[in-house]
């Protein structure tokens, strides 16, 4: 089993708490196509009674995965397009989780871009999304600095690995490769409810944060 963050580590923190923990932590997905994999550099809470969080009414076929045990993968879409992960974190039932918004590549670079480029074509990733040359200093800055950017890069479906488990299956999380920084607490991105509530996390003078 590779080194991967054990399921007590997603049972034993709060959600809020959890979000900033797993700032320096490698996101990884090893696919039948190789390993790629980042440096998680921002994320974001979301929890109960939270109005932008995705449980927040009652649980549907849509977010079921979300009421799945802590180390769960919820995989969902946004805009009838993009996919976005979530690490669930609440007690089976509960609905909790932190959103990964943005990672510092750190392997399967090739891979990764070969992913953005084929979706390019593919139209799959139209908005606000470009051919990648990583090869270049903004182009390897933007292949998973954004939520759905990563997805992509990671080679992450939502039919094959939402409700997946983070302790047992091919994506996981490494515990803190990255120790030595400060973080920023501020508010959401992207949302219309809950805009004041500071749940995003980020690091510090990182480039590949999505927005500072």
């Amino acid at each position: 089993m590779p080194d991967r963050l054990p399921l007590a580590y997603y049972e034993d923190h709060d959600t809020l708490t959890l979000s900033q923990q797993l700032l320096g932590c490698e996101f990884v997905h090893d696919s039948p196509e190789g390993p790629s994999a980042g440096i998680i550099v921002e994320t974001e809470g979301y929890v109960t009674g939270d109005p932008a969080c995705h449980a927040y009414r009652r649980e549907t076929k849509r977010n079921a995965a979300m009421f799945g045990p802590a180390g769960t993968l919820y995989v969902y879409q946004i805009y009838n397009h993009y996919n976005c992960i979530n690490v669930v974190t609440g007690p089976k039932g509960v609905g909790e989780a932190v959103l990964i918004r943005a990672l510092q590549p750190t392997e399967g670079i090739d891979l990764m871009t070969l992913r953005r480029n084929e979706a390019f074509k593919t139209g799959f990733a139209r908005y606000r999304q470009n051919t990648i040359d990583s090869s270049t200093a903004d182009g390897f800055r933007n292949l998973c600095n954004g939520p759905g950017k990563l997805v992509i890069s990671l080679g992450i479906s939502r039919t094959e690995h939402n409700g997946s488990s983070l302790v047992t299956g091919p994506i996981y999380i490494r515990p803190r490769v990255l120790t030595d920084f400060d973080m920023v607490t501020t508010t959401r991105i992207g949302i219309t409810q809950g805009v004041d509530l500071p749940y995003r996390y980020y690091i510090q003078g990182n480039r590949f944060v999505s927005r500072k």
